[in-house]
């Protein structure tokens, strides 16, 4: 029977299933493009060595001493769990690329957890269930799943915003809880020393090839294993220029859709043909898919593999970071993506009258964005609060009403913070270090900051701190038009952050009109925006909108009490200061001003630095009850576990 090949090196054949049911299963997918063999259940199959794959030469293991055995493991479905390839002989897990036994067989045990638990078989998870059930703490998921992150940035590899720290801390909490993750991004090289964070990282020696932007093009995968996680990074030379994941001094990249239509491709891919640790992850995998550069995801499993019967149990969820990128680029780039062309419908899109260029403009565009959100199977917002507003006309960007038909299935979760780098009792930054129970060495902090900025050293004067970019989302426009206001008052002020020149400018002159007041730093410097957020008493946010926030969350942890606009997660995170609640005691950790307004936000700062001065007691009720709130990482992943259990009870919603 003639195999059929609907993308790239991936080839499909008919394979007997449990029940002799016949359905489709990748050979291709394997790493082997011209090998094709039918196999079932049960029978070994014996694979080449991965280091050893190029051309023809693919899948010819007869003979080859360095051949393993590929057991597939499938749950009651007939879904390949994964395929576990040792040398024949040898029962230990073997590094795919040296050769050699490596940490993973650290990670064996938690995979044989999984296909125990599938085929209900008690394992050592069911131990430590009953350990808790006599007071000792497992610390570990009810339900684990394989979790497959795709994005465009993780720190400390690549990071642009908060969109790396996410996915750089996240998957950490989450394999802490026993789930298996990998996280896919691209490997960036850009000539600095930023190249340095990609030298654990090994060339796994498989290749898989492309078809998309009218051409096939080959990538390969490298990897590195760390804190539980599979960091696994595609690498191709698009992503290998100057500059940050998305642009440079002259603007965006030309090819972002091509650079990151490889991404999602090498994604899909990616579960299927890297056998990590010993073993692939598998068809029942969760993507979790972030913001519009991932976004192609969703749309080629329900495009292009469960129609042969491949990633049938496998299902998507797309976090929203930023509603404002999409990923729009004009309609005749479809044929790029590497869809089939009946699916145009699901990335198709129309732009309203007022915002097309000129009368004969029609408007047709594809949204990679919205295909994701059409074929996703639940949605998440780094907030509450963004959750409700992306619905809304005002934070929808045209995209308002399609996400209400989905409102069922969109849950907003607070992104956690590193609590660990984030610690003022232990951080390296700062000069001296307290805690919520004894903070009295913080106005050593805000003092040794007013020497180091060439301030007067005044701990009684209320000094507030920004750090953020420099750019009308923040609101810099409305503290450029308080400035004069503010600087009557008796007060400092310093700036961190880089952006729009006008901006940069307008700090320079403010710092050379109030000396003894204000100060801006143009850049951005990690040191330094530690030890603003631990000298500052007071931290303002007043951004038009901001799907999440953490500049709030590492100042609450810091005693810094935020004074925030009422939006999105800022919203969520800062409790408004209510000092007669508690039966006087007083409740809240900051202020929240609405509307966004000029007026509004000095009256905010000017309370907040009245309180400071006044009413001592009432000041340390909000820097004590900020400090010990729980913004961990490991309490959002207690979270995403429940949306990752609702994800699985309904079958995808585009099969």
């Amino acid at each position: 029977m003639a195999s059929l090949q609907i993308s790239g090196s991936v080839k499909f054949e008919p394979l007997v299933g449990f029940n002799r049911i016949r359905y489709f299963r990748p050979i291709g997918s394997l790493g082997f493009p011209r090998f094709r063999r039918r196999f079932s259940i049960g029978r070994p199959l014996l694979l080449r060595s991965f280091s050893s794959f190029s051309g023809d030469k693919i899948g010819e293991s007869d003979g080859d001493e360095k051949g393993f055995i590929a057991d597939a493991e499938r749950d009651g479905s007939g879904s390949v769990l994964g395929f576990q390839l040792t040398p024949p002989g040898d029962q230990e897990i073997f590094s795919t690329s040296t050769g050699e036994i490596t940490h993973q067989e650290e990670k064996k045990e938690a995979i044989d957890e999984t296909v125990m638990a599938d085929f209900g078989v008690p394992g050592n998870r069911a131990v430590e269930e009953g350990a808790a059930e006599v007071g000792i703490p497992s610390g570990k998921a009810e339900v684990v799943n394989n979790l497959v992150f795709v994005t465009s940035e993780a720190a400390p590899y690549s990071k642009t915003g908060g969109l790396g720290d996410v996915c750089g801390s996240l998957p950490i909490a989450l394999a802490g809880r026993g789930h298996r993750v990998m996280v896919v991004s691209p490997r960036y090289l850009n000539g600095t020393a930023a190249d340095n964070n990609y030298a654990r990282a090994k060339d796994l020696g498989i290749r898989i090839t492309v078809n998309c932007f009218g051409g096939s093009q080959e990538v390969s995968f490298y990897h590195e294993y760390r804190d539980g996680v599979d960091w696994v990074f595609v690498d191709h030379k698009s992503y290998h220029r100057p500059g940050n994941p998305y642009g440079d001094s002259k603007g965006a990249f030309g090819d972002n859709q091509f650079r990151f239509t490889l991404l999602c491709h090498a994604a899909c891919e990616a579960p299927l043909v890297l056998p990590l640790g010993g073993f692939t992850y598998g068809e029942k995998s969760l993507f979790l898919v972030n913001d519009w550069h991932a976004g192609l995801v969703p749309i080629l499993l329900a495009a292009k593999y469960r129609p042969y019967g491949v990633y049938k149990d496998a299902r998507s969820i797309l976090i929203i970071h930023n509603l404002a990128h999409q990923g729009v680029e004009p309609a005749a780039t479809y044929t790029n993506l590497g869809l089939p062309s009946e699916w145009y419908g699901a990335v198709g899109w129309v732009f309203p009258t007022w915002a097309r260029t000129h009368a004969l403009d029609t408007g047709e565009a594809v949204n990679v964005l919205k295909g994701a959100i059409v074929t996703s199977d639940r949605i998440i917002t780094v907030s509450q609060g963004y959750a409700w507003e992306i619905t809304t006309v005002e934070g929808g960007y045209g995209l308002q009403d399609l996400l209400s038909s989905r409102k069922s299935v969109i849950n907003g979760i607070t992104n956690g913070i590193n609590v660990d780098e984030w610690n003022p009792s232990t951080d390296e930054h700062i000069p001296f270090h307290y805690s919520a129970d004894d903070f009295s060495e913080k106005v050593k902090c805000k003092m040794a900051l007013q020497k180091e900025l060439g301030l007067p050293i005044r701990p009684e004067c209320p000094m507030i701190g920004f750090i953020g970019r420099l750019d009308y989302q923040k609101g810099i426009d409305l503290i450029q038009t308080a400035g004069p206001d503010l600087m009557v008052d008796d007060i400092q002020f310093v700036m961190l952050g880089s952006g729009d020149p006008k901006y940069e400018s307008w700090m320079r002159s403010m710092e050379e009109t109030y000396r003894d007041k204000f100060r801006g730093w143009v850049g951005f410097n990690v040191p330094i925006s530690h030890r603003i957020t631990a000298g500052c008493d007071i931290l303002l946010m007043p951004s038009r909108f901001e799907p999440c926030g953490l500049n709030q969350l590492y100042a609450m942890r810091y005693g810094t009490i935020p004074v925030v606009h009422g939006t999105g997660g800022l919203r969520d995170t800062v409790e408004n200061f209510n000092p007669y609640a508690e039966g006087g005691a007083g409740a809240g950790t900051g202020w929240v001003f609405t509307p966004l307004s000029k007026d509004s936000m000095v009256s905010a700062l000017r309370l907040a630095a009245a309180t400071y001065r006044e009413y001592k007691e009432s000041w340390e009720g909000l820097m004590r009850r900020g400090m010990t709130r729980n913004y961990s990482w490991e309490n959002a992943a207690v979270q995403y576990e429940q949306v990752f259990q609702w994800v699985f009870m309904d079958p995808p919603y585009v099969s």
